[in-house]
């Protein structure tokens, strides 16, 4: 194997710093020179075997440019890399060249593939953040499985090429490429246009009107319902359902405004008269990106968000992916839609920045609030989110609550059962039930290990 099968590019001073700017995560890695070819078949193995992602062999640890001094010192690493991941439709190897900077940087674009591939030692890993975690057993399983299932999002569309390539969209995205590219061949490089033809990806992603391209299949509908009822009718329907259009990164935004928009308008009887509701921003926003990025883009229907007087519901088409469930999605990743949400990270103005900390954060805003945390029901062909404006019980309930089922609390759970985030509130909460009469602090359980229960009257201990 020799270098000259990898292409070089030059690139301005600019472009060297707008890498050198970036975090490394679920996308990107940087590594130095020194770095074993050995090590570096883990990270493009659980790249390969996630969502894809980038990595730069030349970058050290303090983000500085330091790279092979000529390209054949990348012989070694180039020769371990293709004798796993040939130059081809999944792997590109480019060397990066800035005449201001020190040497050539190695960079690697890795695609999520449709078969597991190893590392040199013949391990399987998988990307999660900026880890490269081993997959064995019962895992490993799950991985083969997800595996085999083809995205529709890789699918050609009976389209003209130029409704992404000729995009104003794709043309300004393209600005921030590095290498800098021409529509075409970075489409082509992508993956996002063979023989011709668009992606779904590429659709979504850049064309200006995906919903034109792709009808009843990628926009999203909102419906305000003047009800608390399970259902909403026609009779209380307050307008015609809105649609919301245009392509993913923009959609999502744009939905997220009109749903706040109307959530501001609703009033309801409360103690003081009527009162209007309130919902985290962060929490629509998290719960709407979720669905425009993980549907399922092969079902016939579009996202429907319904808001009603007591709550939010959040429709997606599409059953959970793989081996995520309603009970593990806040812990577990599956990307249905790799390349859609890859490319709209790469937006600066991306609404998935932090990629697989979405729903917690959606989650952790509610219970900020005192709100009840969403709730996530599979149907038989979509997931349904319910964003429910009650309130939780004051902390003083949920703690003698959970003491009803339960012999003791210490201050972690009471924590998760009241919402309250700091272990010095909690206390204070502990404190107050004392002085009450209602709680006593465990005997000999004292530090981190402390725990309360209800008082012992000497009935109880006889």
């Amino acid at each position: 194997m020799s270098h000259m099968a990898v292409t070089t590019s030059k690139i301005t001073a600019a472009q060297r710093q707008r890498i050198l700017d970036q975090t490394e995560g679920h996308f990107l890695d940087f590594k130095a020179i020194e770095i074993q070819p050995g090590k570096l078949t883990r990270t493009i193995a659980a790249f390969a075997n996630t969502t894809g992602g980038e990595l730069y062999i030349g970058i050290d640890d303090d983000h500085s440019w330091r790279g092979f001094k000529i390209p054949e010192h990348a012989n070694g690493h180039i020769q371990a890399l293709e004798a796993l991941f040939p130059l081809g439709q999944f792997f590109d190897y480019t060397f990066l060249l800035n005449v201001e900077a020190d040497g050539y940087v190695l960079q690697v674009t890795v695609h999520k593939t449709p078969d597991i591939k190893t590392s040199s030692q013949g391990e399987v890993y998988i990307r999660r953040g900026a880890q490269n975690l081993p997959v064995r057993d019962a895992a490993l399983d799950r991985l083969k499985l997800s595996k085999g299932v083809t995205s529709f999002e890789t699918q050609t569309i009976d389209a003209p090429a130029d409704v992404v390539e000729n995009s104003a969209i794709l043309l300004e995205f393209l600005i921030g490429v590095v290498p800098t590219a021409e529509p075409e061949p970075w489409l082509k490089k992508q993956l996002l246009l063979r023989e011709g033809k668009p992606t779904v990806a590429s659709v979504l992603v850049f064309a200006e009107e995906p919903q034109a391209i792709l009808p009843k299949r990628c926009g999203i509908k909102i419906y305000r319902y003047e009800t608390d009822e399970a259902e909403g009718t026609r009779d209380t329907l307050k307008f015609q359902p809105l649609s919301i259009d245009g392509p993913a990164c923009a959609q999502v935004y744009a939905a997220v405004d009109k749903t706040i928009e109307i959530v501001e308008q609703i009033s309801v009887v409360g103690k003081k008269g009527l009162e209007s509701i309130n919902y985290p921003k962060e929490t629509l926003h998290e719960i709407i990106t979720n669905a425009v990025l993980h549907r399922d883009y092969s079902v016939i229907s579009d996202i429907h968000i319904r808001l009603f007087d007591n709550r939010i519901e959040v429709e997606s088409p599409g059953i959970l992916p793989g081996h995520v469930t309603s009970q593990n999605i806040l812990s577990e990743q599956f990307a249905r839609n790799g390349s859609i949400v890859r490319l709209v990270n790469k937006f600066p103005d991306a609404p998935n920045k932090d990629v697989g900390e979405g729903l917690n954060t959606a989650f952790e805003s509610m219970r900020k609030l005192r709100l009840k945390e969403p709730e996530i029901f599979e149907a038989d062909n979509s997931v349904v989110v319910f964003i429910r404006h009650e309130r939780l019980a004051s902390p003083e309930e949920a703690v003698l609550d959970y003491l009803d089922e339960n012999e003791e609390i210490n201050n972690r759970t009471a924590r998760e059962r009241s919402g309250i985030t700091s272990e010095n509130k909690m206390k204070e909460v502990f404190y107050r039930l004392r002085d009450r009469g209602l709680l006593e602090p465990v005997p000999g359980k004292k530090g981190s290990a402390s725990s309360w229960r209800r008082p012992k009257r000497d009935s109880d201990a006889e």
